[in-house]
């Protein structure tokens, strides 16, 4: 019998904002956290879904920041809230008088966490910025792409949601464990810089050493190896190759036909990388990508399909397509992603799952399960502590009397 999720019970107040806050969030929900959005008041009588498509398991607050009522609902929260995310540029929730210095001496338990794109004590901090600004001045940005194009931004997946959204989740953590020993919180920074930089530590020291002291694209790991690169299959698939040891090498060669033209001793050249991409891009033409799968499933080839959402999707188990908790804890799970009969397999998680398997994202209307959280947080009902105004603003009642 399982227990229940690890994060069951804690509280986080989480302040609307873009991918990478939001992605904090729901890495806390999705182990049992009791997640409150607090969004902007519509101007519309009917609330309406915002474009946050990260909301599993979370419920939603509209709150006027800009009135003394809004002002003291998010600081009634923040009193009973283990953790906030501040996902703003610096000094935004400062200068609504929720800061740290405020909000943390009415709850020395409160865990504030901060997340910036540039540092704060950086050249860049009073700038705007996404992903690939961030990425550029980590250093990282200039590692990615192919010889001779210009440096690639992967998405938004490095910095926002890596090196921003997992590492103040991080960051939280480490302070929940701490509190667990001297009963306080603190302040929890990070900023996609850093957690980008952190990200490509290894990348940064193998720079010093022969596997990356080249130009982008011209190294063992960043495309420039013939062994370890994507091809192009006869049918417009793809198949990735990362045979990089002897013995991998050696089971790519035997299924690709290739044994008798002496390649496992030569392949260390760089001076016949050209020559060895220029065969294995033939070789992989000669057949579709489904072919390929049949010659090199349950090898040690290293090599292996370029799987598409889509038909992840449509294969489910059978594509290992079935989405899942990042990380399986075996006596306390995480919640399940997709729905469905899960058994004893707690690798899928434990409860009913969510619409859209983990492959459609629902927005969450504003408003959305938060009265309902403010009767679990704070034992406070509709009509007796709290008013619902048009576009579904959360408005505090018999404001002067209030237990503020």
């Amino acid at each position: 019998m399982v227990g229940q999720p690890p994060l069951t019970g804690l509280k986080v107040l989480e302040f609307a904002g873009l991918a990478p806050g939001p992605f904090a969030g729901l890495l806390l929900a999705d182990a049992g956290a009791s997640v409150l959005r607090i969004d902007r008041a519509q101007s519309h009588l009917s609330p309406l879904p915002t474009a946050d498509l990260l909301t599993r398991h979370k419920a939603s607050l509209a709150v006027d920041l800009k009135s003394p009522h809004g002002i003291s609902l998010i600081q009634a929260l923040a009193r009973t809230a283990d953790v906030l995310i501040d996902p703003f540029r610096p000094g935004v929730l400062e200068k609504l008088g929720l800061g740290p210095s405020i909000l943390c001496a009415a709850n020395p338990r409160l865990i504030y966490a901060r997340l910036t794109g540039f540092r704060r004590d950086g050249r860049y901090a009073a700038m705007a910025g996404h992903d690939i600004n961030y990425l550029a001045v980590s250093g990282a940005l200039a590692l990615l792409g192919r010889k001779g194009a210009p440096p690639t931004p992967p998405a938004n997946l490095l910095a926002d949601f890596a090196g921003g959204g997992a590492m103040l989740v991080h960051g939280i953590l480490l302070a929940l464990l701490a509190r667990g020993v001297d009963g306080k919180g603190q302040v929890v920074e990070a900023s996609m810089v850093d957690g980008a930089a952190y990200l490509a530590t290894f990348a940064r020291f193998a720079l010093q050493t022969p596997a990356w002291d080249r130009p982008r694209g011209e190294n063992l790991l960043d495309s420039g190896c013939p062994y370890y690169d994507a091809y192009e299959t006869r049918d417009g698939g793809f198949m990735a190759v990362g045979a990089l040891e002897p013995q991998f090498f050696a089971e790519l060669v035997r299924g690709l036909g290739m044994e008798a033209d002496g390649w496992e001793g030569r392949r260390f050249a760089r001076e016949n990388w050209g020559e060895l991409r220029r065969v294995l891009e033939g070789k992989f033409k000669e057949r579709t990508r489904a072919e390929w799968e049949r010659v090199f499933d349950g090898t040690d080839a290293c090599c292996t399909p370029v799987l598409g959402y889509g038909e992840m999707e449509r294969g489910g188990a059978a594509r290992e397509g079935d989405q899942r908790p990042a990380v399986t804890l075996r006596e306390t799970p995480l919640l399940a992603v997709a729905r469905g009969e899960v058994g004893e397999d707690v690798r899928r998680g434990q409860g009913d799952g969510v619409v859209g398997e983990g492959y459609v994202g629902r927005p969450l209307v504003v408003g959305e399960g938060g009265k309902e959280t403010l009767e679990s947080w704070l034992g406070w009902r509709e009509g007796r502590e709290f008013m619902v105004g048009d576009g579904g603003a959360v408005v505090l009642r018999n404001e002067g009397k209030s237990k503020l």
